[in-house]
């Protein structure tokens, strides 16, 4: 640890507070607890630090990771790293002065270029702060643009996505949430329509959902239209290298999480929320927009244009007053779908689907396991065991193993029931490892 005060100016800061020591400061932290703070070792020198960095970093088990639950590991190209980290990029200042930061602005547009292509959807924004804003954010718009009050979520959107949506609404009352229950793992559609009536603003479809399974856009999507709701679609962006675009099966809003596109996990963030929806609904795009023109010369030249916020416009009047940009986790999913372009989308997106289905079939191939649901899923799905799967993640990591997400403590009657995740990055080697060590767990 680094104290950059000499212990004259301790002394002179504790005796301006009233103190008379750093213990009496400390008091009223447990005993127990203190030894931590106040019990430094004795100084390094710089290649002795480094060194003993060194050997504590030698002490991590890096697990073998098949967890996903909303954050999964996926290749990131070197050359992402190397252009997101140029100076130009890296410490570029937020565009108050849009005309002045004309670089910034063409990499958000090339980034709303990008998104529109990959939702089949006419307007995208310059993204927002993770795929549960931008899910509340299109909620919001839907509850505007209908003047209706309910908003159709199913269990099987992500928890903590709810979980957000119901904190920003919760103050002011509306829209309203109401859950639809999925025991199948998926939406019904006969429960869908039962639900469905002239109060509902918007049904929301998750494709791939929380458990992994694909749902049928365009059947949902007409029922909803078929009562005046819009159709939020919220799509693992790595996905639509194979599944629809949300905006061909009826969708007219599109979100999601763009942290597999070029953003390493970094244990819970930043993230990139995506936001996408039909060019009549443009107006109430939350967050930046950035348009291209030209100038008085004719050269051409980028916008920040429609700006919807608090800070331009009168509060109330808002899209969003809570709505944040993620400049820099945006250039770098732009920048690695453009090296991946749509024929490596579509290969990243087949290597998922070939490694989720054949670690499935091992898995269910062992004497008390199953795949909980029945269906078409993308890179993740789940197993029900024959014992705890907080309990069995224990034990598989013992193994060197992060197994999945236990989803018991997300779903009632689920306690046994275990999210698997396999993407591109595993390969054949690291699913028979997980089959044999699953096979080796003592039941």
């Amino acid at each position: 640890m680094y104290s950059p005060h000499t212990a004259a100016e301790q002394q002179a800061m504790l005796r301006d507070i009233g103190v008379g020591s750093l213990a009496d400061l400390l008091a009223q932290i447990p005993a127990e607890l203190q030894a931590s703070v106040t019990a430094w070792p004795p100084a390094l020198t710089e290649p002795e630090l480094l060194a003993h960095a060194r050997e504590l970093a030698a002490q991590n088990q890096r697990l073998l990771c098949f967890a996903g639950g909303g954050a999964q590991e996926h290749h990131i190209p070197t050359a992402v790293s190397a252009l997101v980290q140029r100076g130009e990029f890296l410490t570029a200042y937020t565009p108050y002065q849009a005309e002045a930061s004309q670089g910034t602005l063409q990499a958000m547009y090339e980034f709303q270029s990008s998104i529109c292509a990959l939702y089949g959807m006419a307007a995208a924004n310059a993204s927002l702060y993770d795929g549960a804003t931008a899910l509340a954010e299109a909620a919001n718009a839907a509850a505007r643009i209908t003047g209706r009050r309910v908003i159709l979520l199913p269990e099987t959107v992500h928890p903590e996505w709810r979980a957000t949506l119901r904190t920003l609404f919760a103050a002011r009352g509306e829209p309203q949430l109401v859950t639809l229950p999925c025991p199948a793992g998926r939406m019904e559609p006969e429960a869908v329509a039962a639900r469905l009536d002239d109060s509902v603003a918007a049904l929301v479809v998750p494709s791939p959902n929380y458990f992994g399974l694909l749902e049928d856009g365009a059947a949902l999507a007409a029922l909803a239209k078929a009562h005046g709701a819009l159709v939020i679609a919220v799509a693992d962006p790595i996905s639509l290298g194979l599944l629809p675009a949300p905006g061909t099966w009826g969708a007219d809003f599109a979100v999601g999480e763009g942290q597999g596109l070029g953003n390493p996990l970094n244990y819970g963030g930043p993230y990139l929320g995506l936001f996408a929806c039909r060019q009549e609904y443009l107006r109430h795009v939350p967050g930046r927009l950035c348009g291209m023109t030209t100038d008085a010369a004719g050269r051409r030249g980028f916008v920040l244009t429609l700006q919807a916020r608090e800070q331009h416009i009168r509060r109330e009047r808002a899209a969003s007053n809570i709505c944040s940009n993620q400049a820099l986790c945006a250039l770098a999913a732009t920048i690695h779908l453009a090296l991946l372009g749509p024929a490596g989308l579509r290969e990243v997106a087949e290597l998922n689907v070939d490694r989720a289905h054949r670690l499935a079939a091992m898995i269910a191939a062992i004497p008390g396991f199953r795949l909980r649901f029945d269906g078409a899923f993308f890179n993740e799905f789940v197993v029900e065991c024959p014992m705890s799967a907080t309990r069995l993640v224990k034990a598989m990591s013992k193994k060197g193993i992060l197994a999945g997400v236990p989803l018991g403590k997300l779903y009632r009657g689920m306690d046994n029931s275990l999210l698997v995740c396999a993407t591109e990055m595993r390969t054949t080697d690291d699913l028979e490892r997980y089959a044999a060590a699953l096979r080796a767990v003592d039941l």
